[in-house]
């Protein structure tokens, strides 16, 4: 059972918005529907702690930057007796079109340094995670630099789309059999 939603992205005003910022995006979506509006602070992560059905669910921001966010996730998972299994990742992926959702029980980072530093903090590539297309990396730019970037202006109403289905994919697998909910939003990506 899913009891801690971390949403991966980088701090400050800086990265607002960017394409490496869209599991905030999903986390924010999130609390804003359980009107979820007080968020504790630590060094490492913005947190919320709340019930869910009966069930002690939290959410949880890390404030590590993307490349050191395994810090955060393992000191979660500490602090709430959970197992990597116990959590889900929300994260974005340019190894997907813009708007495509994938959910795993498992997996390799993809390339991605967020989930590199999970998996090496914690040991294990065995977590749930929700990936979100950010659109493919262009042959002219830098992998860096691309998913640092802010999602173009014709690219907004689908990206609102995906932060929205996001949002309901997180919500059913709290509620649901992870089975479930890969079953239901990889078959029908927005």
């Amino acid at each position: 059972m899913i009891s801690l939603i971390v949403g991966l992205g980088n701090i400050t005003t800086k990265y607002k918005d960017t394409r490496h910022n869209v599991g905030f995006g999903v986390l924010n979506r999130v609390a804003q529907t359980l009107k979820i509006k007080k968020v504790k602070t630590t060094e490492l992560y913005d947190y919320s702690d709340f019930i869910n059905k009966g069930d002690k669910l939290t959410l949880a921001w890390p404030r590590t930057y993307m490349n050191r966010s395994g810090w955060a996730v393992e000191k979660l998972l500490v602090k709430h007796g959970l197992t990597p299994n116990d959590m889900l990742v929300v994260v974005d992926d340019y190894n997907l079109p813009l708007g495509k959702l994938r959910l795993r029980k498992s997996g390799s980072d993809g390339g991605h340094n967020g989930l590199a530093s999970i998996i090496d903090s914690l040991g294990t590539n065995e977590f749930p995670r929700l990936r979100l297309g950010i659109g493919t990396l262009p042959d002219n730019i830098s992998s860096s630099d691309f998913v640092l970037s802010r999602f173009e202006p014709a690219e907004s109403e689908l990206v609102e789309e995906m932060l929205d289905k996001a949002a309901e994919a997180v919500l059913f697998s709290i509620n649901n059999r992870f089975d479930e909910a890969m079953n239901k939003y990889n078959i029908h990506p927005v």
